[in-house]
């Protein structure tokens, strides 16, 4: 594959993201130097206009002559709607993109150079995290100092493979943390970050907040009772105590919410009963 013109499948599955689909989809669309590439938007379950907005954009990009699909499934399953995505997919360079994910207009290509190898590699940019609340921007400028965070490259929201690379793993499985499980699949040597940025949301609010830190919980335990062999590719790094003291007096406010969430987290049960959601 190397030195060979690439194609590049964006494969962005979609549950009720009519607030956000537009910015992801112009963002993409404003990339800069990626030539022959494909959109696949897989909305799946959803009960808004999803659909109806993310279809306005197959004009703009055959204009810019790329193919894009929109599919409509009924089924509200994001791993489902991977794997449908996958299967039309056509791209020698898979990217998967949460739909509420704005992409700066070289990541793309960037990491479409980085998986241009003939070895597996896995690749993302670097992720700035974006919240409305004070709240939320307190608990992101903490969180986006520990050195998973700051000094690995995490994946969240963005992340790419080529084609050896896909070749690791078959249908995404039925699990929480797919973005970390692929991550996991490859070594540290597999993995390439490139410069170019993406804008991730997260959860506004303390109520969001916890319930989306339970379920990234959730999700790092289920990987380790089902896939435990693939934690030997982790490279989170050392915080030791020093190490928060430090951020925490750079970032006290910061450090109180996530602490609080933290604990909140560990040591009550979840008894909203709720139906999942990121909390956006």
């Amino acid at each position: 594959m190397a030195g060979q013109n690439l194609t590049t499948s964006i494969i962005i599955p979609a549950n009720n993201e009519a607030i956000w689909i537009s910015a992801c989809l112009e963002a993409v669309l404003a990339s800069e130097r990626l030539e022959q590439a494909e959109i696949l938007v897989v909305a799946n379950g959803c009960t808004d206009n999803t659909v109806d907005i993310a279809e306005r954009y197959v004009k703009l990009a055959e204009a810019k002559k790329w193919s894009m699909r929109v599919f409509d499934l009924q089924i509200g399953d994001k791993l489902h709607a991977l794997n449908v995505g996958d299967r039309h997919a056509t791209g020698d360079v898979r990217i998967y993109l949460d739909a509420d994910v704005q992409v700066s207009n070289r990541v793309l290509h960037q990491i479409e150079r980085a998986l241009d190898r003939e070895e597996a590699g896995w690749a993302s940019g670097k992720l700035r995290m974006a919240a409305a609340s004070r709240v939320s921007r307190a608990y992101g400028r903490f969180w986006s100092r520990v050195p998973f965070m700051a000094k690995s490259v995490p994946g969240s929201g963005l992340f790419a493979v080529n084609k050896a690379g896909r070749e690791r793993w078959g249908d995404f499985p039925n699990i929480i943390s797919d973005d970390m499980y692929v991550r996991l699949l490859f070594k540290p040597r597999e993995r390439y970050g490139v410069p170019g940025t993406y804008v991730w949301p997260i959860a506004e609010g303390w109520r969001n907040l916890i319930k989306v830190r339970r379920r990234q919980n959730k999700g790092v335990e289920q990987i380790a009772e089902r896939y435990g062999h693939l934690l030997k590719n982790e490279d989170k790094g050392a915080f030791d105590r020093k190490q928060i003291a430090s951020v925490a007096l750079a970032y006290p406010i910061g450090f109180f919410v996530y602490a609080t969430v933290s604990l909140i987290v560990r040591f009550t049960k979840d008894q909203s009963g709720e139906a999942w959601s990121r909390g956006r």
